[in-house]
């Protein structure tokens, strides 16, 4: 059972969505977190959505991403979330509006607008989006087409203000890093909740769209190396990814579970659905 101190004292959620959200396996999560969790400092390297970090609101904390225009939301979700409501009021579900907003990252635009301008772009470009997607080429420009959507509900004020309260609430630092600088600020008296962009189970269902430059085994395997130096040091941490045997062989020393979890990206639509994921542990 999880102690008072990690029981949720606000009501928050993820402002964004985000391609293998942990929402639905939130239960599977919390029953294997490490004992006294209220006691170590939790750090996020890929905070993506932030599923589990807005349902634990642990006190101590470092989240990071190394997509850059997501930590500029979290950051002005913390500190200016009445002018990001306020500009996203501005917007307009209009196809035409879209690709005009979607386009400004091809040219000067985009470093033209402030903070909060380019926090309200993302949030709007992804509730407007084709099936909430956030992805961009090999050259960084976000290319997911318009949603088609009737309603999409981009204003989400009462999430926002929420999640607002919980970050200035928390002892939280926010960083725009490779994951490995991260790890590198932990020690014995922290917990890693890793779920870096999933090994690809089959060409069809192959997705490293997060950042420019994608994401592949190289990378896969310099995690897993950096999860054998933070065993050596006795960090804890817990790892999701694909059940890909790429992954299973490179954590083959480690508690491994497989779950279960409904998925929709596959190029191919009969093979969208449930899916097998693994839960990795050190503890």
């Amino acid at each position: 059972m999880l102690k008072e101190s990690l029981i949720k004292k606000i009501k928050v959620a993820p402002f964004l969505k985000w391609v293998g959200g942990k929402r639905q396996l939130m239960p599977t999560i919390l029953q294997h977190l490490p004992d006294k969790m209220e006691d170590l400092q939790y750090i996020e390297p890929f905070i993506g959505g932030g599923a589990v970090l807005f349902h634990l609101q642990p006190k101590r904390v470092i989240i990071n991403d190394f997509n850059t225009e997501l930590v500029n939301v979290y950051k002005v979700v913390r500190d200016d979330v009445e002018e990001l409501i306020a500009h996203l009021k501005k917007h307009k579900n209009d196809r035409d509006y879209f690709y005009k907003i979607r386009e400004l990252d091809r040219n000067p635009g985009l470093e033209n607008l402030s903070d909060v301008e380019r926090a309200s772009r993302i949030l709007f470009l992804n509730k407007t989006c084709f099936n909430g997607l956030y992805r961009v080429n090999k050259a960084g420009y976000f290319n997911v087409p318009f949603g088609r959507y009737k309603t999409p509900n981009f204003i989400n004020e009462s999430t926002l203000r929420a999640d607002s309260q919980y970050l200035n609430q928390a002892n939280i630092e926010i960083l725009n890093l490779d994951f490995a600088e991260v790890l590198e600020k932990t020690d014995d008296k922290s917990f890693v909740y890793l779920d870096p962009p999933y090994q690809p189970v089959s060409k069809s269902s192959n997705f490293t769209g997060y950042v420019q430059g994608g994401w592949d085994e190289k990378e896969q395997i310099r995690l897993r190396e950096c999860c054998d130096l933070l065993h050596a040091k006795g960090v804890k941490f817990l790892l999701s990814n694909s059940s890909a045997k790429f992954i299973t062989d490179q954590y083959r020393n480690y508690n491994i579970k497989f779950v279960k979890a409904n998925r929709a990206i596959n190029s191919v639509g009969s093979q969208r659905g449930e899916v097998d994921e693994v839960l990795i542990w050190n503890y």
